[in-house]
């Protein structure tokens, strides 16, 4: 039962809240205090919205409890602790471990993009992260760098399980479409083809990009040119990648069973940091051909995607984000240029995949620009369950 009393709400008799660290499209967060074990936590609440139908209510309701289950399944120190569950008056409530320090998109927007040594570092945490999560049945399907925390000693920490997809467990998004970030997910994914552990890779990959960079090389002014991007244009990595570019070129292989798995890349991440070189990636089988009318599918998806014609692919679904990132001091002016939000949407794309391998590194006169950097989600949109002291 929710009370009032001094000092803020208390939340199941047992959970007394403070200020408000963030909030997000999956909910508002606040900074509490568990009076029964005297520690600091934080409590992720579902936002009401009254103009929800009972059965989308319930929906949001259940999505955030699959996400504490999920979690809750997993014991590792580079993935949030959830430390109970508690619903009233029909409003779920999940309390996590409180991590000091910022989430890595705030990071890179207010000091700027990370060195190669210090994405490997960032990449070997959330592959172990992961490898964690997917022998557990569990996969994440929403990483990017908002929902990836820094604390103050520097643990890396993998937040927000809100469209974690769990083995055994009822899909609870519609036929056809998929809630996620579109710069982050990965081409299978968006084609509706079957999504495992190899998809959460092509994310990370991304994110290495991003954070290495200050942009996601999939960022566009449209959702259109998003998807056309991760679909069908030729991959070029950030040249800051350089160092580890073998391994990005791996997790951004569009065909799935060509992906670097999670442990050779981890491996060859591993082998950088010892070395200050990086391994090539083991060579695998030639890619699979797609038909050309496939790839006209896709074109076609895209250009009525780009021209507002499918309103589905436009939907954005709130709830796919996390409960916002919580910060208390205003971040440094960023080194890289004004980012854009990384969103995450429900986005209904029937579309197939063409599986090329990445092209060579950017940096020369004739790569594309990769356009505005867009790394991260604004502190509004982001992940959720830190507090900077600064």
């Amino acid at each position: 039962m929710v009370t009032e009393g001094a000092g803020g709400r208390v939340i199941a008799g047992r959970y007394r809240l403070h200020e408000r660290l963030g909030h997000g499209g999956m909910g508002i967060v606040w900074r509490a205090t568990d009076q029964l074990l005297a520690r600091e936590v934080a409590v992720k609440a579902l936002p009401l919205d009254e103009s929800l139908s009972a059965a989308e209510a319930r929906r949001r309701r259940e999505r955030t409890l699959r996400e504490a289950r999920a979690v809750a399944q997993l014991s590792h120190p580079h993935v949030i602790v959830v430390h109970d569950v508690v619903e009233d008056d029909e409003r779920a409530y999940m309390v996590m471990e409180l991590v000091d320090g910022g989430s890595l998109a705030d990071r890179v927007l207010g000091q700027g993009p990370v060195d190669a040594t210090e994405a490997a570092r960032i990449g070997i945490a959330l592959l172990d992260a992961l490898r964690t999560a997917h022998a557990a049945g569990i996969l994440h399907r929403d990483v990017k760098p908002s929902n990836v925390l820094v604390a103050e000693d520097g643990r890396v920490v993998l937040t927000d399980f809100g469209v974690a997809q769990v083995a055994g467990a009822t899909t609870l998004t519609e036929t056809g479409s998929f809630v996620g970030s579109p710069e982050y997910t990965a081409p299978e994914r968006m084609s509706g083809a079957g999504t495992g552990p190899e998809s959460d890779l092509w994310s990370l990959g991304v994110l290495l990009c991003a954070v290495l960079s200050g942009a996601s090389p999939f960022h566009r002014d449209s959702l259109g040119g998003v998807l056309h991007a991760v679909v069908t244009e030729e991959i070029r990595p950030p040249a800051q990648a350089g160092p580890i570019l073998p391994v990005v070129r791996g997790l951004l292989e569009r065909d799935p069973q060509r992906r670097l798995d999670a442990a050779e890349a981890e491996r060859m991440l591993r082998a950088f940091l010892a070395t200050g070189r990086t391994p090539e990636q083991p060579r695998t089988g030639a890619p699979r051909r797609v038909p050309r009318g496939v790839l006209m599918a896709v074109l076609l998806v895209v250009a009525a995607a780009g021209a507002g014609i499918s309103a589905a692919a436009l939907l954005a679904d709130g709830d796919g984000d996390g409960g916002g990132t919580p910060t208390r001091s205003t971040p440094a002016t960023p080194t890289t240029g004004p980012m854009s939000p990384s969103r995450s949407v429900s986005v209904s794309v029937p579309v197939s995949v063409s599986p090329s391998a990445p092209a060579p590194v950017s940096g020369s006169r004739s790569a594309p620009s990769p356009g505005p950097p867009a790394a991260a989600a604004s502190s509004s949109e982001s992940s959720a369950t830190h507090v900077n002291r600064r």
